[in-house]
């Protein structure tokens, strides 16, 4: 499925294809994933968990939502995030919604 990658360290988001969790894990580097919805359609942001007890470098926000440190993945959800599926915004949307700390 479709995907969105923050990189905030490069100030990066780049489109990925993402076929469950454990590609999320692997992108993001972690496998303590949390995630917040992001929007009305369902879309995700998964990060770190223990993000900010690593010192992980590289903050970022997207709209109100808690400031990530890390990398971070954005992915289109139904269920509360229990199925995943094609991220629904697109790149430069998700890139006007966010700053970078």
């Amino acid at each position: 499925m479709k995907a969105l990658l923050i990189d905030p360290e490069q100030q990066t988001i780049e489109a990925v294809d993402v076929q469950g969790r454990d590609d999320i894990a692997r992108l993001i580097g972690y496998d303590t994933l949390e995630s917040d919805e992001i929007g009305p359609d369902g879309d995700r942001l998964f990060f770190d968990e223990e993000c900010f007890l690593r010192g992980t470098t590289g903050r970022f926000q997207i709209d109100s939502v808690i400031p990530v440190s890390g990398k971070g993945l954005v992915v289109g959800s139904d269920d509360d995030g229990a199925t995943l599926k094609d991220v629904t915004s697109d790149l430069e949307s998700i890139r006007g919604r966010m700053k970078y700390l």
